[in-house]
């Protein structure tokens, strides 16, 4: 079983490059440990610089009646109040349905994709990767990681960031719904509250939104559970205590994640070039992950397509790829993880959007510090 490129995840960054070798004339085997369609925890908002790229990928996106998103409001934990108009703006979809849409034009176009399938280990010999997965053996020319925020790969591999685990305080979970309400579809909201924030927004669906938090996992140890958690600290904020008491909840129980990390990550690891949050996760405040995962794949799908040419070596394909990455997503991550690390003091988050009310060119230029141009 050899291929040109195996992929290894099946999330935004994988699928999209795995499409686009494929539609560049590569053969291409995809890996994804779950079986589609599934929910993942995201907040589900896309940068429209991502809009035509999207579309590149055979998606019609008019076609899942999007929610353009032009609208931002921001609260402080004491319920202080900023709007701001977003020039770039965005839309909101589920990954339950982008992510389908996505396999689907992968399978179409004659990805082999195995689904359900946990791949144990990877490793580089002879100018090859070896790639095994459900005890079988696979070869390819190039691999791709595009497994996510966390993974039994990134252990494997003795990552950085595995060995040099951030400090208790900045170890984060988060926690996802699909709810029902009366809110403006055009319009995100973040709210802040002790040592988190949460936003809504409007996805694909009949008046469906996305509710989806970020918290330490210190809040919800203190709290004994999530449910109290919501009510003792979120429910401080009064924007939120309003929500979560107006909403209608579409999920049983929530989506969550732990151990979330925002350490700095190498973009490429033992020659495996990494994709989306693999390579780099953007705090969610900023709300370019999605468009990041997207941008990367299309970077990589353009370089590792001139190395499969022949027209660039090895070394140069993998230097290419790991100055265009930090070239352009580096900044966005220091923005992030700076006001992410403001936004999770209570008071100096309180203080911050009284004077941001102020200085609405300083909103503007944060904002463009942690987005990009349309790729």
């Amino acid at each position: 079983m050899k291929y040109d490129v195996a992929v290894v995840g099946g999330g935004l960054a994988g699928l999209s490059f795995a499409y686009k070798m494929a539609q560049n004339g590569f053969s291409v085997v995809l890996f994804e440990k779950e079986k589609y369609p599934f929910h993942k925890v995201c907040g589900e908002y896309i940068s429209l610089e991502s809009y035509d790229f999207i579309e590149s990928l055979g998606i019609k996106l008019k076609n899942f009646e999007v929610p353009i998103i032009n609208k931002l409001e921001v609260s402080a934990p004491n319920g202080e109040l900023l709007t701001h108009k977003l020039d770039l703006g965005g839309f909101g979809i589920s990954r339950y349905t982008l992510d389908f849409a996505l396999v689907s034009q992968c399978y179409a176009i004659g990805v082999k994709i195995f689904e359900n399938t946990l791949v144990q280990d990877v490793y580089f010999e002879n100018d090859n990767f070896v790639i095994i997965a459900d005890n079988q053996v696979f070869n390819a020319r190039i691999c791709i990681g595009s497994f996510g925020k966390r993974s039994n790969l990134d252990i494997k591999f003795n990552r950085k960031f595995i060995i040099n685990p951030q400090p208790i305080e900045r170890n984060y979970i988060g926690v996802k719904y699909h709810i029902k309400i009366d809110f403006p579809a055009d319009k995100i909201a973040l709210h802040n509250f002790k040592d988190g924030y949460c936003g809504i927004s409007k996805i694909d669906g009949d008046g469906v939104f996305c509710l989806c938090y970020l918290t330490t996992a210190q809040n919800l140890r203190t709290h004994g559970s999530i449910k109290q958690m919501e009510e003792q600290v979120l429910f401080k904020n009064p924007y939120l205590k309003e929500i979560f008491n107006k909403a209608f909840f579409l999920y049983k129980e929530p989506l969550t994640i732990s151990q979330i990390n925002f350490s700095h990550k190498n973009p490429i690891e033992n020659h495996i070039i990494m994709c989306g949050d693999s390579a780099g996760l953007i705090t969610p405040l900023c709300g370019n992950g999605m468009s990041m995962a997207l941008h990367a794949s299309k970077i990589a799908s353009e370089i590792a397509s001139r190395y499969l040419n022949n027209e660039i070596s090895r070394v140069e394909f993998e230097k290419l790829y790991a100055k265009t990455w930090k070239k352009n997503f580096r900044t966005r991550l220091f923005v992030g993880r700076m006001i992410q690390y403001s936004f999770g003091h209570e008071q100096i988050t309180n203080r911050m959007i009284v004077m941001l009310k102020k200085l609405p060119f300083v909103v503007d230029w944060l904002v463009k510090l942690t987005h990009g141009k349309s790729f």
